[in-house]
């Protein structure tokens, strides 16, 4: 019993991993859903474990690796194979452990162990993944907050990979009135915003008239990681390390390029 508490108390985390690996809720739920499938599998793996998160997200990676090397042989209607080839669809092994170490905090020693790596081999592939932080194509940015010096910080940030701010909001009308005056290509969001309007709501009046990838900021990450019903792909946790997040705003980035080019 302790053990399954231990597991639930650290799914939120394990499916912000999953979906800003992924770059969509359904599809990194769905990795998170077949991690605990593999849990249920092989129990002792996870009950003899050292340290339950490091071996959680190992377990996590060995579930992807099983799919992936089974997708050849699925068959179904062609939304299963669509599903398919999202499960399939794998970031670099520097983004792994650039998100890893950047976005869940781990050691370089527990990424090297979760991705089954040598340690030297981590360290030189997050200095790879770090180099493609400054090589990205930049974007418009709005930014969605009510605190002022924390929208400067974040303000800062997005400025230091060579996007363009243009705005800061810190109120839903606000905010809706920037996105349709700017078409910003990514929008940071809080939560709650000033006179209690909602972030949330926020965003999905701005996205009903545009499509950009959108990045949660919030001190309560684990009310928007659920699984329960829609949530966001991307979300950093205040109080936030800059790299973390650079590689959020990296990360969104990349898959709207993927989307735009596949679409």
């Amino acid at each position: 019993m302790s053990v399954s508490h231990d597991i639930v108390r650290l799914l939120p985390y394990l499916r912000r991993y999953a979906r800003a690996l992924t770059g969509a809720q359904a599809t990194g739920d769905e990795y998170v859903r077949l991690c605990l499938e593999a849990i249920l599998a092989e129990p002792e793996r996870i009950k003899n474990a050292a340290d339950l998160r490091v071996e959680l997200f190992a377990v996590f990676h060995d579930a992807w690796d099983i799919v992936d090397s089974a997708i050849p042989a699925v068959e179904g209607t062609a939304e299963d194979g669509g599903l398919n080839r999202q499960l399939a669809a794998l970031p670099s092994i520097e983004r792994q452990v650039l998100l890893l170490i950047a976005l869940e905090r781990f050691s370089t020693a527990e990424a090297a162990r979760i991705l089954d790596l040598e340690e030297a081999d981590v360290v030189r592939k997050l200095d790879v993944a770090r180099q493609e932080l400054r090589r990205q194509a930049t974007t418009r940015v709005l930014i969605i907050e009510d605190e002022p010096v924390i929208a400067m910080d974040i303000a800062g940030i997005v400025e230091s990979l060579g996007h363009e701010v243009v705005g800061v909001a810190g109120r839903q009308a606000e905010a809706v009135e920037l996105a349709r005056k700017h078409r910003p290509g990514l929008v940071l969001a809080d939560v709650q915003l000033q006179d209690g309007d909602s972030g949330i709501v926020t965003v999905q009046e701005i996205m009903r008239s545009m499509d950009a990838p959108v990045i949660f900021v919030t001190g309560f990450p684990e009310r928007l990681l659920t699984g329960d019903r829609v949530e966001p792909a991307f979300i950093v946790t205040k109080p936030f390390d800059p790299e973390t997040l650079k590689v959020a705003i990296v990360q969104a980035l990349s898959f709207s390029v993927q989307q735009a080019k596949t679409g």
